[in-house]
């Protein structure tokens, strides 16, 4: 296993966690869960993310990487409130019910194919392009640090561009710690246990909860997670790839594993050339993710404090660096063919907007603008 992929592997995590895991506890607390049960939810999400990111990325040596539910976690922290945490679990489950329909049935992956490629190039581009804006804004807080790392990042753009990103990792590590920025005091060394919830299945929560978690879980990650692979050149299978996270996420809802799907933002770092120069091996890349992630799951509470030891102006600094590749080669593919640039346009700044509507995230809505476009601009009435 080369450095390149390790690296990409570990941002990806440190991405990935660090960006939502807050929202995480905030919807167990929602259903009232108690600490043991909150920890059994990182241990699930975790050891659910760890073992199919390994797993389909290895059967298909292409970078697959999934990750939990951000805005079906958003979700349920206002619509889980007052709920019993098992009516949850059954609503979980149906969820899961439901991903897995769609994915065995080949319904989701018919919607896929009829997203054009410049369509797909535009939405990745646009949920990436906040993390490349957050970026730059923390210098507003963390001017020394963020343009330390951004320094770094050009050099080794000109001089190693293969070692460019852990550069910028090592850079802002050390200049963090020499500044007294890097606290482990949240740090607890212990093994999560899993707590089982038996499921209770009321019409109230399948309604309430089950179906917005499954709409906003399908079109607002497994879309641009599918859009994300499409652009960087892999043409993975959706079908078997969308009914492992349902699975999954049947399997281990009675532990907290509320919703797994495909990752978009967390893999494009393990899909760009930071990770490998060679496509053929980023799949190591998202398989060391996967391997990260069992660990956070296993070691639960002391992973969640050995992150949150990290300033967030760092890892929005070395998220949005890493993502810079791969939103420039996003929008070159989609503003490529005048035929579709103005629709893909309108899908990259619909998507980079932040619209939600409805619980239902601007992934969604980009695409949903995008086509529309595409359909009056090259509309012909029949003969």
């Amino acid at each position: 296993m080369p450095l390149s992929p390790l690296v990409a592997g570990f941002v990806a995590v440190l991405v990935g966690f660090t960006s939502s895991v807050v929202i995480v506890f905030q919807a167990a607390a929602a259903f009232g869960a108690t600490a043991a049960e909150t920890a059994s939810w990182i241990w699930a999400l975790g050891l659910g993310m760890g073992l199919t990111s390994l797993g389909l990325s290895w059967c298909y040596r292409q970078p697959v990487l999934t990750a939990w539910s951000t805005p079906g976690a958003a979700l349920l922290a206002s619509a889980g409130l007052g709920v019993p945490l098992a009516e949850g679990v059954g609503a979980f489950i149906v969820c899961a019910l439901l991903m897995t329909a769609a994915g065995a049935s080949g319904a989701f992956a018919r919607v896929m194919n009829r997203i054009p490629m410049a369509l797909a190039a535009a939405l990745l581009a646009g949920v990436l392009a906040r993390f490349a804006f957050d970026a730059f804004a923390a210098a507003e807080r963390e001017l020394l640090l963020v343009a330390t790392m951004f320094a770094v990042y050009l050099a080794g753009r000109r001089w190693w561009p293969r070692w460019a990103v852990p550069a910028v990792l090592a850079a802002g590590m050390a200049l963090a710690a020499a500044r007294g920025q890097l606290d482990f005091g949240a740090v607890r060394w212990q093994l999560a246990t899993p707590v089982f919830t038996w499921p209770r299945f009321s019409l109230a929560a399948a309604v309430g909860i089950a179906l917005p978690l499954f709409v906003v879980t399908m079109a607002s990650q497994n879309l641009p997670g599918v859009a994300a692979q499409r652009a960087a050149g892999y043409d993975t299978p959706v079908s078997p790839v969308v009914t492992t996270t349902g699975l999954a996420t049947l399997l281990l809802a009675p532990f907290g594993g509320y919703a797994l799907n495909l990752a978009a933002i967390t893999a494009a770092i393990c899909m760009g050339r930071e990770a490998h120069e060679d496509t053929r091996q980023r799949w190591k890349a998202s398989a060391a993710a996967g391997v990260l992630y069992i660990l956070v799951g296993l070691l639960g509470g002391a992973v969640t404090g050995l992150i949150a030891a990290f300033p967030k102006a760092l890892v929005l600094a070395v998220a949005g660096l890493a993502l810079l590749g791969t939103i420039g080669s996003a929008l070159a593919a989609a503003l490529e063919n005048p035929r579709t640039r103005e629709a893909a346009l309108v899908t990259f700044v619909v998507s980079a907007s932040g619209l939600t509507l409805w619980g239902v995230g601007a992934a969604f809505w980009g695409v949903a603008a995008g086509a529309l476009a595409l359909a009056v601009q090259h509309w012909r009435a029949p003969r």
